[in-house]
């Protein structure tokens, strides 16, 4: 069963939340939602998969998620 690792990190100036892969070339997402960018990440890698012409009867999403915060 094939694995995509998922990074997601989050951009102060936007106030988004971008989720990108090297394993998916051409996966570039952004919600200002956490939950709704990992739902459509679900969504949007089938389709990349299919457009690629890779089987996907069953994949693995690795999410990985960075946040950096400036505490004073």
């Amino acid at each position: 069963m094939p694995e995509y690792t998922i990074i997601l990190f989050w951009d102060d100036e936007a106030s988004v939340w971008i989720a990108e892969s090297q394993d998916l070339p051409g996966l570039i997402l952004e919600s200002e939602s956490f939950d709704t960018l990992v739902e459509r990440v679900k969504e949007a890698v089938p389709e990349l998969l299919d457009l690629s012409g890779t089987d996907h009867t069953q994949i693995k999403l690795h999410f990985k998620a960075e946040r950096l915060a400036v505490v004073a």
